[in-house]
């Protein structure tokens, strides 16, 4: 059987496009099989791997959104798993939806949710030969300032620059995260994973790419006992 990744985010999982002349179809606002990093990392791996996007606009770790429902992972998590077992690795890219301030939460709590969400993640039974949890926690790109006067603004909250604030702490606070729980780490911010200057947070086709391409060299090694 081949090894099942699944890709769990939000938005820049999903492929949202904020750009209209930054992708194919801006029509859609959605980047196609041929930009969104999850198509470009199964093209990348080859045939002995299965990429499962899993991105959903708004999700969050764990926080309800009292506006919207089902865009928690944790409720998600559990038959996400189980749809795609045996599963061999799972890439989490969440964190910016949880800045949002009508979560109140800051940057610490958001790394309690990713903490909760991949310990819950450690304990269900999916996992293959062996039942050994393999997480890998990105941390997404830093919120940029332009956000502040983005058609975004209101939507995210920018009272006291508190989403961008609490995006630039997040990498270190999932960093200390991933080492406390036993699980992998990787900083988008150092591997060119871009944001667009339209609305501050979200990837352009070039972040797409350049997050796949620090992936699929990542992947494998993470696998090499599976």
């Amino acid at each position: 059987m081949k090894k099942h990744i699944i890709c769990l985010g939000d938005s820049n999982t999903h492929g949202y496009c904020a750009d209209p002349a930054d992708c194919a179809n801006p029509e859609l606002a959605r980047f196609n099989e041929d930009e969104r990093w999850t198509c470009l990392l199964q093209k990348a791996l080859g045939e002995d791997y299965v990429v499962f996007e899993e991105g959903l606009s708004g999700r969050t770790t764990v926080f309800s959104d009292p506006l919207y429902e089902g865009l928690d992972a944790l409720h998600y998590l559990w038959p996400c798993l189980k749809s795609h077992e045996p599963v061999s690795l799972l890439i989490i890219m969440l964190g910016t939806n949880d800045s949002k301030e009508r979560f109140g939460m800051n940057a610490f709590a958001i790394s309690l949710g990713m903490r909760r969400l991949v310990q819950k993640a450690q304990t269900t039974d999916c996992w293959g030969p062996g039942g050994r949890p393999n997480i890998l926690i990105v941390a997404p790109p830093v919120i940029g300032e332009g956000v502040l006067t983005s058609p975004v603004a209101d939507e995210m909250g920018t009272m006291g620059h508190g989403c961008v604030e609490k995006s630039r702490k997040l990498p270190a606070h999932y960093k200390r995260v991933a080492e406390e729980v036993g699980c992998h780490f990787l900083d988008a911010n150092e591997c060119g994973a871009e944001f667009n200057t339209i609305d501050f947070m979200h990837l352009t086709s070039r972040g797409h790419a350049n997050l796949a391409a620090a992936l699929a060299k990542l992947v494998p090694t993470l696998l090499e006992n599976g």
